[in-house]
């Protein structure tokens, strides 16, 4: 096991999902319910199916596709992403 893959990859991960829509989903239910467990249990597994889901992904795309071409497309696509919340603001 690449040890130092592991950690950047939870890092990350966890950086990323801090304040996402998701955990504000998931503190929302909580409040809701009386079983804040059953809530800490779906969310976890639903995070963990869509984090194996993804690498899985990422393993098949990067059979057919070099990497330096996906880090180019996830560049472009961070950067469209970028200018559109810089520049193209919905509101009024």
């Amino acid at each position: 096991m690449d040890w130092h893959l592991l950690g950047l990859s939870f890092i990350t991960v966890f950086l990323s999902e801090l304040g996402d829509k998701s955990q504000l989903a998931a503190i929302a239910l909580s409040g809701r319910s009386q079983s804040p467990r059953a809530v800490f249990f779906g969310t976890a597994g639903a995070l963990l199916l869509t984090s194996f889901l993804g690498a899985l992904a990422g393993g098949a795309v990067s059979e057919v596709l070099p990497t330096r071409l996906l880090k180019a497309i996830a560049a472009v696509g961070f950067a469209i992403l970028a200018i559109r919340l810089l520049f193209f603001n919905n509101e009024e």
